[in-house]
């Protein structure tokens, strides 16, 4: 962690708003609970999710020192931070001088490892000089991945062309959020089946897959790429999992109404919507627009103008991105800052 700057705010009353708040017990229950069950390399980390290598060095420092990432920029920050002994880039690309900048790190900094799909994809790697890849295969979910049937001819062209095929890689997305737990450990298996007939196919040791809603029901997979679990949101909530949200958007009363209602300045351009409202513990959110979320407290005259809001967001990776630092607290006390440095592409 680094150190926290003299000048910098210590309690959350000195924070300028809309920020990010990181309750530290939460944050460190999470980490604990997800240990338990998925310890050193069972879990390579989405660092998509926190998008800071501040807690990237932290789930290092715990042992997990295999990453996954969604973006070039992700990999780069990570390996110019010194987290890059193995980093999975698990999105296609075909931005072969991005790659080839990648590969040329490898030798000296890195191991980075990228999907591919297609001979398309193949091929851009293999031009870039990346050196190892993972056979995406789709599992159900209607995003990237090839046909599970051609991902041995897939690997084979990657060898051919002097590529190491170290395995094979499905994301099981579709599945994250299905709260009746049965129906999502069977539903996992059947989707996992169809990895593993590809997987035999491809060869390699690595079968990485899951995420935080099937990290203890995918139990096929070699490593979980699980990132959320870390700070949560409403929506993982949900389901019977053994993390709390440790994230918060914090945001400060700015108008009051005598008709009930008062409003924060914590809107749309603070925290992700694509899951829904977020939640507010002190009362009901009536709407969020660009700058202000609209409250509806049980009592309007127990708040003044000036007072602070803690907002849950329905969604933490694209809440996160929105901002360029996070503020871990104990309480109102500010006791780190980490920088949001992964943002972007």
């Amino acid at each position: 962690m680094t150190t926290k700057r003299v000048t910098e705010p210590t309690t959350i009353d000195e924070i300028p708003t809309p920020a990010l708040l990181v309750e530290r017990s939460v944050f460190d229950a999470n980490l604990a609970a997800m240990d338990a069950v998925r310890p050193g390399s069972e879990l390579r980390p989405h660092v998509k999710a926190f998008k800071s290598t501040a807690m990237a060095a932290r789930l290092s420092a715990d042992g997990h020192t295999g990453f996954c990432c969604a973006t070039p920029r992700e990999v780069e920050g990570l390996v110019a931070a010194g987290l890059g002994q193995d980093v999975l880039l698990a999105n296609e690309s075909l931005d072969v001088g991005r790659l080839g900048a990648l590969a040329q790190r490898v030798d000296r900094e890195a191991n980075i490892t990228v999907a591919v799909d297609s001979d398309a994809t193949v091929d851009a790697a293999i031009t870039a000089g990346i050196r190892s890849v993972l056979i995406d295969i789709e599992v159900g979910l209607p995003r990237c991945g090839c046909d599970p049937t051609d991902a041995g001819r897939l690997a084979d062209r990657a060898r051919a062309g002097g590529l190491d095929v170290r395995g094979v890689m499905g994301y099981e997305g579709h599945l994250m959020m299905i709260e009746d737990r049965s129906e999502r450990i069977g539903r996992v298996e059947s989707s996992m089946r169809d990895l593993l007939a590809a997987a035999a196919d491809v060869g390699g040791d690595i079968v990485s897959g899951g995420g935080t809603g099937t990290f203890d029901t995918n139990t096929w997979c070699t490593e979980i790429q699980a990132g959320s679990y870390t700070l949560l949101d409403t929506d993982y909530a949900k389901l019977d999992l053994p993390f709390e949200i440790a994230l918060n958007v914090l945001g400060t009363v700015v108008s009051k109404s005598a008709k009930g209602w008062m409003i924060a300045d914590t809107g749309l351009k603070s925290m992700a919507m694509d899951h829904g409202n977020p939640t507010w513990d002190g009362g009901d959110v009536f709407f969020l627009s660009d700058e202000h979320i609209t409250l509806l407290p049980p009592d309007i005259d127990q708040w003044s103008v000036g007072d602070r809001v803690r907002i849950q967001p329905a969604h933490v990776d694209p809440t996160i991105a929105k901002h360029e630092q996070m503020w871990l607290i104990d309480g109102d006390d500010v006791i780190d800052r980490w920088d949001v440095d992964l943002r972007h592409w």
